[in-house]
């Protein structure tokens, strides 16, 4: 039998995301006894990557992996988001040592 899924409430999309209430996924001092939101944040820019279905399948299988293994609900973007972040931290600690240096001296 099917699963159905429900629908978000007509107020969903007009929730609040900011101030005393909105509560971030990476927020680990956070009350649990306050209301919780999804963590979604609003992102000002956005870019299109192209990636090969191996890729792609990769990065599917990591996001089922943190949900199965990890418990963590996380979508593609943040994965990718993060990535980035820790690519970028590494570059400026290591430099030329970097994992990014040494991934694009390759072919």
């Amino acid at each position: 039998m099917p699963r159905r899924l429900g629908l978000p409430g007509a107020s969903e999309p007009f929730r609040e995301t900011s101030g005393p209430d909105f509560v971030r996924d990476d927020d680990t001092d956070a009350d649990d006894s306050g209301p919780r939101t999804s963590g979604r944040i609003r992102h000002e820019e956005k870019i299109t990557v192209y990636v090969s279905s191996d890729e792609l399948l990769a990065l599917e299988q990591a996001r089922l992996t943190l949900r199965a293994h990890h418990g963590m609900a996380v979508d593609r973007g943040r994965i990718v988001r993060t990535a980035i972040g820790l690519a970028m931290a590494d570059l400026d600690a290591r430099g030329a040592d970097s994992d990014l240096v040494r991934g694009l001296g390759e072919p």
